[in-house]
């Protein structure tokens, strides 16, 4: 099964967050209280987003932070490689060459298939779409039960 981390998961949630701000900084308790996470969580997020080049930091009285471009131009997969680190179903799905036994592997060019297909996808996929509020059937994942409830499968609720 493929599963992304419940940090990733709240990650996403604060770009969305973020997405829907506008341009005008949001402070991290700001982001923290919009979305129910905790806090340090919040911070911790926010600096891997930066480090990645997603979010932007102001400082200052005004200060906060902002997404670095549009929604629009943000892919799935620069959240998840932002979060998770690159995407890959196995070791070897990493890069051509990264694992000794790939000359001799019979499922490993496949594997390498299938993961540039799911990174296609994702990168057609925009923070925007993610963080789309349209009309018709969509999921939305309450952060505040996720963070109340520990171990536990996010909850969908049609929205």
């Amino acid at each position: 099964m493929l599963k992304m981390s419940r940090l990733t998961d709240y990650g996403t949630g604060v770009l969305a967050y973020l997405a829907g701000t506008g341009t005008k900084p949001q402070s991290a308790s700001g982001v923290a209280e919009q979305t129910g996470l905790p806090a340090a969580t919040v911070s911790k997020i926010l600096k891997s987003l930066t480090r990645a080049g997603l979010v932007t930091s102001h400082r200052g009285a005004q200060g906060g932070y902002a997404l670095s471009r549009p929604a629009e131009e943000i892919t799935a997969a620069e959240v998840l490689d932002a979060l998770e680190g690159p995407l890959a179903l196995t070791e070897c799905a990493t890069e051509l060459g990264s694992c000794e036994l790939e000359s001799l592997c019979l499922v490993g060019t496949a594997w390498q298939r299938i993961n540039i297909a799911i990174r296609g996808a994702l990168d057609e996929i925009s923070l925007a779409e993610l963080a789309s509020m349209e009309a018709g059937r969509r999921l939305r994942v309450d952060l505040r039960t996720l963070v109340s409830s520990p171990g536990r499968t996010a909850r969908l609720e049609r929205g």
